[in-house]
């Protein structure tokens, strides 16, 4: 037989707080099971039977039970851990924030951990600590452009319900050309990927001209008609667009979502879509070439192809081209498209709000 336990008598608001610990979703589980060993306490059951129940050793029901015991609810609160007291106070860790986030260094864009750290007399390893625990990063900036088109929230509503809910017996392409694409060949071979060791180029390259790839993306399909031109002008639109009609079913109407660059508003490109009325044409916002889904097709194939590619001439690189669009067109997937119109404005509202002084 062992010593004899002390009975645990509760009150009525100590219940209370003890069974909201036990069952409440966001309590921290320690806690959780420290409440749960007092209630099984409370109820009269003996230590050995709680840890049976909680599946935890008997020596965990004693101690926490001794603990409520002495210091009640209190008493189930972690104890301070053992080490040298901190060093940096709430209000340097303040300071230190405000000054991240309100100044700059002398002659400086932006702090550095050693910059500050000089600056503020702290260590750099204990400016990353805080930088990290409150997600600050100095160093990087990202960018951002706001469209101003008069008819951007119409244009977005168009151009999402063509992704979300397409006309019947129609075509959604995405039109766009991918401009200036240059040929680039290293002035030295291309050392290749070894065991331990990535693949290494040279940091200076020979161009060797630029083609233009005209290309239009079924949104249904993902297939991609393409074609590559030397020269960007409303003549080679007007070539893709006949390339276009050859490659699409004649009993179909055909929505084109292009953006708003010059070439697209020509006289002669007005009057080729005015004689065939089958095709409509809807135009992004300015500045918001995002809503156009075959850029994400054009950062494809420069991730793929282009970017590490090495070329001896405009022809190499055309040839490059044609063939990652037979490759892509060999098995196609679709971008899945889910954002829906409101989505993005109250997205660009809430940004906006962040950005602007006045605050409307």
């Amino acid at each position: 037989m062992g010593r004899p336990t002390k009975p645990i008598v509760l009150k009525q608001e100590e219940r209370s707080k003890l069974q909201e610990w036990a069952r409440r979703p966001k309590t921290a589980q320690r806690l959780a099971m420290r409440a749960r060993i007092v209630l099984g306490c409370a109820d009269g059951k003996e230590n050995r039977q709680v840890a049976r129940e909680l599946r935890i050793t008997d020596q965990t029901v004693c101690k926490w039970r001794e603990r409520f015991r002495k210091d009640g609810l209190e008493g189930l609160a972690d104890e301070p851990r053992p080490g040298a007291p901190r060093k940096i106070s709430d209000a340097q860790v303040e300071a230190l924030i405000t000054r991240t986030l309100e100044s700059t260094p002398e002659q400086g864009t932006h702090w550095s951990t050693r910059t500050i750290a000089q600056a503020s007399g702290m260590s750099q390893s204990a400016i990353s600590r805080i930088w990290r625990a409150f997600s600050l990063q100095p160093h990087r900036v990202e960018t951002f452009k706001l469209s101003t088109d008069p008819f951007f929230v119409e244009k977005v509503r168009d151009i999402v319900g063509l992704y979300l809910n397409p006309p019947e017996r129609a075509l959604v392409l995405c039109v766009d050309e991918k401009s200036q694409v240059q040929a680039l060949d290293r002035t030295r071979p291309v050392l290749p990927l070894r065991p331990g060791v990535p693949a290494r180029q040279t940091h200076d390259y020979i161009r060797n001209g630029t083609t233009s790839l005209f290309a239009a993306l079924d949104v249904a399909t993902g297939k991609v008609i393409g074609s590559c031109h030397r020269r960007h002008r409303h003549q080679e639109f007007l070539r893709f667009l006949e390339r276009i009609e050859e490659a699409v079913p004649e009993h179909l109407d055909i929505h084109l979502v292009m953006d708003n660059y010059g070439t697209h508003k020509m006289p002669k490109v007005k009057r080729w879509f005015a004689r065939r009325p089958h095709y409509h044409v809807h135009f992004t916002p300015t500045s918001a070439s995002w809503l156009n889904q075959v850029e994400r097709f054009f950062g494809l194939l420069t991730e793929k192809r282009i970017r590490r590619g090495t070329f001896g001439s405009v022809r190499e690189l055309e040839a490059a081209i044609r063939a990652y669009l037979a490759h892509h067109n060999e098995a196609p997937t679709p971008f899945t498209w889910t954002a829906t119109a409101d989505s993005i404005l109250k997205k660009i509202a809430r940004f906006c709000l962040r950005t602007s002084d006045s605050g409307h």
